[in-house]
């Protein structure tokens, strides 16, 4: 897969490989490009799902403003999903205050053998769960039974809360069907189906009915009748009989559902005109109480599956526990409820006929789900301890029977290690959120991963057992980035070393390459196992590949270094680089006091010999002449077009002239292109991949033109 990349960010134009199915690791120095070509194959990929344009959003600071200017990617038509690791991932997914990845369940148990086993499950029990979705008076018994409930308010011993709305309606009897003496003539309007709306439109009224003799509402004479329509306000709130009306409704449809005594007992109740006592309490919370066991059993019915058996082995017992019988519920006792009973029952008599069948089928998902938690806990607290991490995790099961990924600490004696976030470090939290994120995206099988730097800030140990853990061929666990198509992005030489040079066989051989920027191009150099050398090797190769004699000194110098040998050849090197016409040595004294002198003739003799042994062109006179002359170096640094032997001519043009380097933040890469400094075992040759930064050499370009 080609994809091109067009004006974003400090990306103007660039071309980049991506081979499907395998690891393409693009190994690049801080600056190049790397995120914006992340967010710019992301972004291009949405736009296209989602009719967007967030692409804009790379547009260059240089362009904005500029219409011509377009950011655009081609060549990634073939990717449908893209998921990527970064730390708005962190943030939105992992570490959430109930266990450490979002979705733990669904992404480390609910798996295709999951819901297959699950959908024949939920065929055994469908003709059960059928009465509920199919017949709307169960459902509606259940709504019914559970207003009648929640009438009654929060428990209390009395049985019936004061503030409940059972309480606010009847507690001083019906007076809706009573109306006290001297409101008879108001009947009509309180009996009414909107009584409510009349009493608050009648109480919102009294207010002016005292500024005159004449009715506030007709202006007629109201002067022997205002006491009367004051003593509406004081026996009727719209509030309780807005209660009244709610829980006269649920009375009324519940006698659908009581026996023939119940139904008589409880009209009487609502009827009544003195409230309600003691024994007519205790009455209503048997009534309650049966209702409440009978929604019980048809919710759980409702909502039966795999979940609501525990234990394989006693299926047929625990089927058994729905059963109804209908003998210990006297005040739910009419002909419809009984007749729904018996349906609910058969169906559950005829599942238990069929026990057989369904207890091998939980039998089959819970051994899934146990081999589930154990391979997935195992390898998470394999790479936890091979990284040498004190963490452990488990997958624990919930009170609704899901299982939720925990951590643990090996000197917490098992407990939950709560404040996940707070109590790991920085590194800790990013290389477990890793670990975590392959979980997520081997579930979610995207068509594009994207780790963008994520590993850089480890040491070498736990880099490796990331590495190991998300692409390793001989790993044999669900969750495995191996043979996905995943687009690795890093300013970290060590990944390439250990899964190209090292164990390409055990990685697959990922597709690696070097990306460099050089004034907005983006380009790609593929990096091979061979191209992964020691420093040794690097420096033999360059002395005898090197078009000019300067850069093959620099890199014998070099050579000298790694190897600490700073014999006659080395120093006669470094007054070559010091531009002295005559070779001077530095001897240490007894006292530790350093004294100079001319380098001798048999110690010039044997430098000579040695020089000559690795560079047969080499000339103290000339080179020195060389050296010396600025305007021959000046070429000879534009010419070369690498970028660390610029740096090596450019040190040398101005090893005489301090203050132009010492004044400059080019100071550190021009030192460690001429010493020693931070050079790993293996690297990529310098003459061939531009690993110093441009800005670098456009620092040294300024300099050398002034």
């Amino acid at each position: 897969m080609e994809i091109e990349i067009r004006n974003c960010n400090n990306i103007d134009y660039g071309k980049v490989s991506l081979v499907q199915g395998r690891l393409n690791i693009k190994y690049a120095i801080n600056g190049t490009g790397k995120s914006t070509l992340s967010k710019a194959i992301c972004k291009t990929v949405q736009d296209r799902l989602s009719g967007t344009n967030e692409i804009n959003e790379l547009t260059p600071f240089k362009a904005i403003g500029d219409e011509e200017v377009i950011p655009s990617v081609t060549g990634c038509d073939e990717l449908n999903s893209v998921k990527v690791f970064d730390e708005t991932y962190i943030n939105e997914f992992v570490y959430q205050p109930d266990e450490l990845l979002k979705g733990s369940f669904e992404i480390l148990i609910r798996d295709a053998n999951y819901e297959s086993v699950m959908d024949e499950i939920e065929g055994l029990v469908s003709e059960i769960k059928s009465h509920f979705s199919e017949d709307p008076d169960i459902e509606n018994l259940i709504k019914d039974f559970k207003e009648l409930s929640d009438s009654f308010g929060r428990p209390t011993k009395s049985g019936i809360h004061g503030s409940s709305v059972l309480a606010k309606a009847f507690k001083g009897g019906n007076k809706v069907n009573h109306i006290p003496d001297g409101l008879e003539v108001y009947k009509d309007f309180i009996q009414a189906d909107d009584n409510v709306k009349w009493v608050k439109w009648q109480i919102e009224g009294n207010q002016f009915i005292d500024r005159s003799d004449n009715c506030p509402y007709c202006i007629s004479e109201v002067v022997e009748t205002k006491e009367t329509i004051k003593k509406v306000g004081e026996v009727y709130d719209s509030k309780s009989i807005q209660n009244l009306n709610k829980i006269v409704g649920v009375f009324e449809r519940l006698e659908n559902y009581f026996s023939e005594d119940t139904k008589v007992t409880i009209s009487n109740f609502v009827a009544s005109l003195d409230g309600y006592d003691d024994e007519q309490i205790a009455f209503l919370k048997e009534v309650k109480d049966q209702a409440d066991r009978l929604s019980s059993k048809f919710n759980a019915l409702k909502n039966i599956g795999f979940l609501s058996f525990k234990n394989a082995e006693v299926v047929i017992d625990e089927l058994k526990t729905y059963l109804v019988d209908s003998n210990l519920y006297g005040h739910l006792q009419s002909e419809k409820i009984l007749s729904k009973v018996d349906e609910v029952n058969s169906s559950i008599s005829d599942l238990i006929n069929r026990a057989g069948l369904l207890q091998g089928k939980i039998a089959i998902q819970k051994r899934h789900i146990e081999q589930l938690v154990t391979e997935n806990k195992t390898s998470i607290n394999s790479f936890l301890k091979n990284a040498g991490y004190k963490y452990e995790v488990d997958l624990l099961e919930d009170e609704n029977g899901h299982h939720r990924l925990k951590l643990l600490h090996t000197e917490l004696n098992d407990s939950e290690v709560t404040e996940v976030r707070n109590r790991l470090s920085y590194g800790e939290c990013n290389a477990f959120a890793l670990v975590l994120f392959m979980f997520d995206a081997v579930k979610s099988d995207p068509d594009l991963i994207v780790l963008d730097d994520p590993i850089s800030s480890f040491d070498k140990n736990k880099k490796y057992a990331i590495m190991e853990m998300l692409f390793c061929r001989e790993r044999n666990f669900r969750g495995n980035f191996r043979d996905k198509t995943v687009l690795f992005l890093s300013h970290d030489f060590e990944p390439i070393v250990d899964m190209i040079f090292h164990h390409g066989v055990r990685f697959e051989q990922p597709f690696a390459s070097f990306i460099e920027n050089r004034l907005g191009q983006l380009k790609e150099i593929e990096i091979g196992k061979s191209d992964v050398q020691t420093f040794m090797d690097i420096n033999s190769h360059n002395i005898l590949a090197s078009e000019n004699v300067i850069e093959k000194l620099v890199y014998l110098r070099r050579t000298y270094e790694v190897m600490n040998v700073k014999g006659m050849a080395y120093q006669m090197l470094s007054n070559i680089f010091h531009k002295r016409n005559v070779p001077i040595v530095f001897d240490i004294q007894v006292d530790d006091q350093i004294s100079e002198r001319e380098m001798a003739d048999h110690e010039i003799a044997e430098a000579l010999v040695e020089i000559l042994g690795y560079i047969p062109e080499f000339n103290y006179a000339s080179t020195i002449e060389l050296i010396k002359d600025d305007d021959a170096m000046k070429e000879l640094y534009k010419a070369s077009t690498n970028n660390y032997e610029k740096l090596h001519l450019y040190r040398i043009i101005f090893d005489d002239k301090d203050d132009a380097i010492a004044a400059n933040i080019i100071q550190k890469f021009i030192n460690q292109a001429f010493h020693i400094e931070n050079d790993y075992i293996y690297q990529l040759n310098p003459a061939k991949y531009q690993t110093v930064p441009q800005y670098v050499i456009n620092e040294c370009d300024a300099f050398i033109d002034g």
